[in-house]
């Protein structure tokens, strides 16, 4: 039976398309559309007999194959051939026997053998057709059917109003590319306690309206497709502004103060779109601003409402405690905060642009993450007026001689909180440009005894990363009564890992009214000198030397591996 099919396929013409034309779908061939599958490729004996067997009968082969791979005598293949329907099952025999095969035993060797074949019927090898040609017809076929379904679209719609109305009352577009509400991505609720990626994409989808079908819709439709002068949209500083490739996370939809909120996450970006309750007095209004690169603290917290001033925030699901403290009072203890079965927090007052230079209080948020992720410590984040609040972090003075560089670690000690409480009325004027900072990392470079029997100093340094990338650096002169703004810089390695060397120097006023040049380095730097209209040099870290206010003065410091650097200038010095 397998010889009469085997036989008949050899005799039909026209190949697998003749085939194919024949019978739709294929009975008997593997068909896997994108893909091609053929035999293995074999050696050059297999392809010289390949060659011999192609231009030969069917029955030709047939007869070659029942002899030197299966070893039946000239009898035995005379009879399957005529049994098979083979017209001439002695000639079919003297042709395979005439075949110039060289030697008939490395023949049989090559179409039985064990190993890989290209004669071997059980094995078959897959690829991919041509990539490149498929995407061009791919993208060929796209823009045909875009283009017949956008002249059917404008069809359609003549003469009719393209508009939907939302339920505020304002007008809508639906874009043709904006994501559909039931196609919204929703994480399982259990998966921030098994992932090794903790951030946004653990959220899951949280609120009492997120099957609300409408406001999703309309939600997405004005991230895709901002509507002018019906809806307040606003992007970042840096913030990308095209629409949300395909379909964006849902992370909450609710109502929150009055207000719904819909938060959307696209994996580079958080999305928040909220309307006014019934009694309206206020647009609809979009938020977008940037959160790549996010991790368990810094997508800890989103800001879903700010309602005289404060402001309330959703949650990570991986957040077990929250509370609240003051930086200008550090010895204050931690007050608990209200949080909702939703994960939205009680008010929290944001800081308000100081009237007069005051500043009374700074309040910011203390989280603590679950023991489930294996991450279970505290962290302070700081309002600053975006969708997400800054991570504050903190890194001690140096310890005596030249130790290895301290890391960042979490301010919530009381050397960071001290530290901290100093400059927290300054964290607003980090990133004047008002691009959103991920985080801010308060570091203590050098302390420094002042002259006159003034008491000590702190040098620090305040380094606030923003989403994209333009870091900005605040170096600050601490003394017991005062902190003072000694340089700003921004698009510098200063103060990071990668600028773990820095030199600053400033001009200070001794209690009896004598001005000095106060200058200081980090822990790798072994010496000082100031060149100008001063001259003066210090071994250590710190210098402290009489000059007039005005007096042209250049600080230098020497690191251990005997090159010279520079004191950090500001952006208006250089």
């Amino acid at each position: 039976a397998v010889l009469r099919a085997a036989l008949k396929d050899g005799r039909r013409a026209g190949g697998w398309a003749g085939r194919a034309a024949a019978v739709w779908p294929p009975r008997r061939l593997p068909i896997v559309l994108g893909l091609r599958l053929f035999p293995r490729s074999g050696n050059a004996d297999d392809m010289a007999l390949g060659r011999v067997l192609s231009g030969a009968e069917p029955a030709t082969r047939g007869a070659f194959v029942l002899r030197h791979v299966d070893g039946l005598s000239e009898p035995e293949v005379l009879e399957l051939l005529r049994a098979a329907g083979v017209e001439d099952p002695a000639g079919a025999l003297g042709a395979a026997d005439r075949l110039d095969l060289g030697n008939g035993a490395a023949a049989a060797s090559a179409l039985s053998a064990a190993g890989p074949s290209e004669f071997d019927a059980c094995t078959v090898r897959a690829q991919p057709t041509d990539l490149l040609r498929r995407r061009r017809r791919t993208r060929l076929a796209g823009a045909v059917v875009l283009a017949a379904l956008v002249t059917s679209t404008a069809l359609v719609a003549t003469g009719q109003d393209t508009e939907e109305s939302d339920a505020t009352g304002s007008g809508v577009a639906r874009s043709a590319y904006a994501p559909a509400a039931q196609d919204l991505r929703r994480t399982d609720p259990a998966l921030w306690a098994d992932t090794s990626r903790v951030d946004f994409t653990a959220w899951p989808a949280r609120g009492d309206r997120t099957d609300d079908t409408a406001l999703l819709t309309r939600a997405l439709d004005t991230w895709s497709s901002p509507p002018r002068g019906t809806t307040d949209v606003s992007f970042a500083p840096g913030t990308p502004t095209d629409p949300p490739p395909g379909s964006p996370q849902l992370l909450y939809a609710g109502e929150v103060d009055g207000r719904t909120v819909v938060l959307l996450h696209d994996g580079r970006r958080l999305a928040r779109y909220t309307e006014p309750d019934a009694s309206g007095g206020e647009p609809a209004a979009l938020s977008v601003a940037r959160v790549d690169d996010a991790d368990v603290t810094t997508a800890a917290a989103v800001a879903v409402t700010e309602h005289d001033g404060a402001a309330r925030y959703l949650l990570a699901p991986w957040i077990a405690e929250a509370g609240t403290r003051d930086l200008l009072r550090p010895d204050d203890a931690a007050r608990d905060l209200d949080v909702s079965a939703d994960g939205v927090t009680g008010p929290v007052p944001v800081p308000a642009a100081p009237a007069g230079g005051s500043c009374e209080r700074r309040t910011v948020l203390q989280l603590r993450s679950s023991s489930r992720i294996v991450e279970d410590h505290s962290f302070l984040l700081a309002d600053r007026g975006g969708l997400s609040p800054v991570h504050l972090t903190y890194t001690p003075l140096p310890g005596a001689g030249t130790p290895p560089a301290r890391q960042p670690r979490e301010a919530t000690g009381s050397a960071a909180l001290a530290a901290w409480s100093r400059l927290a009325c300054g964290l607003d004027g980090l990133s004047d440009e008002g691009e959103p900072v991920r985080a801010v990392n308060l570091w203590d470079f050098a302390d420094q005894r002042l002259p006159q029997d003034a008491g000590r100093a702190v040098w620090s340094c305040a380094r606030a990363v923003t989403w994209r990338g333009t870091d900005e650096v605040s170096v600050d002169l601490r003394t017991r009564d005062a902190a003072q703004r000694v340089v700003r810089a921004r698009g510098t390695a200063a103060c990071s890992r990668f600028g773990q060397h820095v030199v600053a120097e400033t001009r200070w006023r001794s209690p009896d009214g004598d001005w000095y040049v106060l200058a200081a380095g980090s822990r790798a730097v072994t010496g000082l000198r100031v060149t100008g209209e001063v001259t003066a040099g210090s071994d250590d870290r710190t210098l402290a030397v009489r000059a007039p206010r005005e007096a042209e003065a250049e600080v230098t410091g020497l690191l251990r591996t005997g090159e010279d650097l520079a004191a950090l200038t500001g952006d208006d010095d250089r």
